[in-house]
């Protein structure tokens, strides 16, 4: 049974940092896509960043650099840092998982299995 669950969420000011964590268990097949989304009333979740098991990762944030997402392979725990915060961040942030079975990772969220619960981030200006 893949769990998955968030933590790391707050409220900070324009400018500050955050770094999400997500703890994954049950990952009993090795070829997997994990994702950070995010998600604002009346709106679609966005993937904001994702990462695999070989580490392959995709961020997206305009180019701004401002996301990176990393993994501890040794308890599966995927990181979201999340630098230089806007209002426009406030979101709730999810991680999501499934596995490949042949199929790249992508950034749909409906194609996406697990989920975790959830973790609000408010960045007010």
């Amino acid at each position: 049974q893949v769990k998955l669950v968030e933590s790391g969420g707050g409220s900070v000011q324009a400018g500050e940092s955050l770094r999400l964590s997500c703890a994954a268990s049950g990952h009993t097949y090795s070829h997997y896509c994990i994702a950070w989304f995010r998600q604002v009333p009346g709106e679609e979740r966005e993937r904001v960043a994702g990462i695999d098991d070989d580490d392959s990762k995709t961020v997206e944030d305009s180019g701004t650099g401002r996301f990176s997402i990393s993994k501890d392979n040794a308890n599966i725990t995927v990181y979201l840092q999340m630098n230089s915060l806007d209002p426009e961040d406030t979101a709730m942030y999810y991680c999501a998982s499934r596995f490949k079975f042949g199929r790249p990772c992508d950034y749909l969220w409906r194609d996406y299995v697990y989920w975790g619960q959830g973790t609000q981030v408010t960045v007010s200006s």
